[in-house]
């Protein structure tokens, strides 16, 4: 495993445990060279559905693109990377469990915005306009005034 500091090649494994779900093993290595630590996550390979996107592109399910998007618009707020990682891996697993070799991204971006509207307004906001694609300020206030008749 390459240090993701000095890129030295080699590193060792301080501690190694499961994550909560059991579903990846989390390792805590040192870089041989620089003696920095580093946290790797090991998984097995699921087969992962082909995601379809609004404009008809077709692309490999990505957890890491889905997990930065939620970082983002998670930014300053008060919501944990554990949490978002937990959601993530029950997607994932929800993912999986349809079964189907295609999936449509509006599937996965209604989930994110369930979700982080259970957790966070301004996170939902934030992932909700750029998911939404708002024309303009229009469309966003009626987004916003629909959060807050809700509350």
């Amino acid at each position: 495993m390459r240090c993701p500091f000095c890129g030295f090649p080699e590193s060792k494994v301080v501690d190694s445990r499961s994550t909560k779900d059991s579903r990846a093993i989390r390792r805590r290595r040192e870089c041989l060279s620089c003696q920095r630590r580093f946290t790797t996550y090991e998984r097995i390979e699921d087969f992962q559905p082909i995601v379809v996107k609004k404009d008809g592109r077709r692309e490999a399910f990505d957890r890491k693109k889905v997990v930065n998007g939620i970082i983002k618009a998670c930014e300053k707020r008060p919501v944990s990377i554990e949490k978002i990682e937990a959601f993530v891996s029950d997607l994932e697993k929800e993912i999986q469990d349809v079964g189907e070799r295609e999936i449509k991204s509006r599937f996965i971006g209604e989930r994110v915005m369930s979700q982080l509207k259970a957790w966070d307004d301004v996170a939902y906001v934030r992932f909700a306009s750029v998911y939404k694609q708002f024309k303009d300020l229009n469309e966003f206030m009626r987004q916003l005034q629909s959060l807050l008749n809700e509350r």
